[in-house]
């Protein structure tokens, strides 16, 4: 085995204990430092995952980066301040893991993906879902054709839930599937536009309910609906394609992911001498079966990612890209929104230095 590399906790409120308790139990990572403004919660979380006096603690930015023992930061404060973190840590030379959102802005995340790039250093996204057994399964059923070519991906995310403060439904909520959506389509989440709807029957001065429409390539499309006021919990994505249909349900633990081989068939036949055409509906009604799915946290399989990202002087699966992806859509389905729901173009671009990324990490794929 290789030697550990070494990594840093930056916030330690909702999020950083878990990835703190995550870097400890990996074999590939020790848990160098805890760093956080409030002294006292920094050294529980450094107590709770490394032990007493095994884990430095923190309390200045400044003083962590320049430490010479740690290989790798993993941001978990708020998302207005990704940016100024996550640029320091770069330019003092680390490796960088951040909790979603990338940033609050697209712009803010370009300028941290092109500084990754030129400096040759790993910028990840922490989309956790992305690394749970259920979605590693649909992106190798995807990858693999057995589901033939997508037409639609329907996603549903509703609850009664906190109305945030700082943000409506979409950004709340739609990360997860959008990040997820990303994941699982070869080349990623890029449509040409987004439309969205929402209402705010509260009153609440923001979105409470939401519906996204993204038309994707070859003729698919992703539907996406989130909702602050559902009295009951849905986790469900529906993925169909022209040969089967999958069906994960997240809080059915006993059949997560079903696949079924039932859909819609079009047939088309010559009509007269014109050769006008007109489609005939067959339905196909097969077997369903539910693949296995090992047991494994999801926080785990990401650690393990980044440290092979790191080593392998590659992308990440989940890489800057794919984070700045997520909020490019978030940020056209608001201009959509303000718009009474029209279609507003999806903005990608990461300027001139993104591509640099593969070409400065050996074996790497943005």
């Amino acid at each position: 085995m290789p030697s550990p590399l070494r990594a840093a906790v930056v916030g330690a409120g909702y999020w950083g204990p878990n990835l703190a308790r995550n870097l400890a139990a990996s074999e590939d990572w020790e848990l160098a430092a805890v760093c956080d403004l409030d002294e006292d919660r920094a050294r529980r979380v450094a107590r709770s995952a490394g032990g007493e006096g095994q884990v430095a603690v923190e309390t200045s930015l400044d003083a962590l980066l320049a430490r010479d023992d740690v290989d790798a930061v993993a941001v978990a404060t708020p998302a207005r301040t990704h940016h100024a973190v996550v640029m320091a840590a770069l330019r003092a030379g680390k490796h960088v893991v951040v909790e979603k959102p990338l940033a609050d802005g697209a712009d803010a995340a370009r300028e941290m993906v092109a500084e990754a790039a030129a400096r040759g250093l790993v910028l990840m996204t922490d989309h956790t879902y992305c690394y749970t057994p259920v979605v590693l399964k649909i992106r190798e059923l995807v990858a693999t054709g057995e589901l033939g070519d997508l037409l639609y991906i329907d996603s549903v995310r509703i609850n009664l839930g906190l109305v945030q403060p700082d943000v409506d439904v979409f950004w709340d909520l739609a990360p997860h599937d959008l990040s997820i959506i990303d994941f699982v389509l070869p080349g990623g989440l890029r449509p040409e536009s987004v439309s969205a709807h929402g209402g705010d029957p509260l009153g609440a001065g923001k979105a409470c309910v939401g519906y996204l429409f993204l038309p994707l390539g070859g003729g698919a499309v992703a539907n996406v609906h989130v909702n602050w006021l559902s009295p009951t919990k849905v986790r469900r994505m529906t993925v169909g394609g022209t040969r089967r249909t999958l069906v994960w349900d997240d809080l059915n633990p006993q059949q997560r992911l079903s696949v079924y081989d039932r859909g819609v068939d079009l047939e088309t036949q010559a009509l007269d001498s014109l050769e006008r055409r007109a489609a005939t509906v067959s339905y196909r009604l097969g077997d369903t079966w539910s693949p296995a799915l090992a047991e494994r946290e999801a926080l785990g399989v990401m650690v393990a990612e980044l440290a092979a990202a790191v080593r392998e002087r590659r992308a990440p699966v989940t890489d800057g890209a794919a984070g700045l992806r997520v909020l490019g859509v978030l940020e056209a389905a608001s201009r959509s929104l303000g718009s009474g729901g029209d279609g507003a173009p999806v903005t990608l671009g990461v300027g001139p230095l993104a591509g640099t990324l593969a070409g400065s990490m050996v074996g790497g794929a943005a």
